[in-house]
């Protein structure tokens, strides 16, 4: 059984691993895509657009490529109908108490999320985590987008820390083959897809919640 002293830092998603709040962000789609006659897409697509960029998400969506304005008028669009749920942001079970383990075991953490830089202040405050970080890296300042590691390489960079000696925590089929590709033990949390769902992304773990992480770690 792994133990935390056993690695320099954890890296986690936000959305979805954080917080089990993507049905709040269905939920802004469903009002955006009724909006422009966009039809809903399969359980397959839907699930390869999760934990992705906005940029690569809407092109989907509308089925062609997008301008740059159109692409920032729809994803600011988008992001204000998800920002109205925002009260209901919640952390996940246990979250509070793995994060005093890590600080026990002074561990550093950081974020790589795929969510635009405006959700995320909101977010962390409604978790009452807005300093807690030592590191948030954004997937618009990456060359490549989840699935593609580059956002975990770089979350580790920023904290002076080997990505082969980091935990990766995610909810997204993209998020966690990233983990993977990163080289940083991948930890699948099932609030978004099943456990049966998520061990097709091959995860050294997956878990209900962070007390069921915590175990694990015992």
């Amino acid at each position: 059984m792994p133990q935390l002293r056993d690695y320099q830092a954890v890296v986690f998603d936000m959305d979805g691993t954080l917080t089990p709040n993507m049905h709040l962000h269905e939920q802004a789609f469903a009002v955006f895509m009724q909006k422009y006659n966009i039809p809903t897409p399969d359980a397959q697509v839907a699930a390869s657009l999760s934990g992705k960029r906005n940029s690569e998400i809407f092109p989907v969506l509308f089925g062609r490529e997008l301008l740059a304005d159109e692409l920032n008028r729809y994803a600011d669009e988008k992001e204000e109908l998800y920002r109205t749920l925002m009260e209901h942001v919640h952390p996940v079970a246990g979250l509070y108490d793995f994060l005093r383990r890590l600080d026990e075991h002074q561990l550093k953490s950081a974020i790589a999320t795929s969510a635009p830089h405006g959700n995320v202040g909101p977010t962390l405050e409604r978790l009452n985590l807005p300093d807690y970080f030592g590191a948030i890296t954004l997937g618009v300042e990456v060359a490549n987008g989840k699935p593609a590691p580059d956002i975990f390489i770089e979350a580790a960079r920023r904290l002076g820390a080997a990505a082969e000696q980091c935990i990766g925590i995610e909810d997204s089929f993209a998020g966690l083959t990233a983990v993977r590709a990163a080289g940083m033990y991948t930890v699948a949390i099932a609030t978004t897809h099943t456990a049966e769902e998520l061990a097709m992304a091959k995860p050294d773990i997956i878990v209900a919640d962070y007390v069921e992480l915590l175990n694990h770690f015992a």
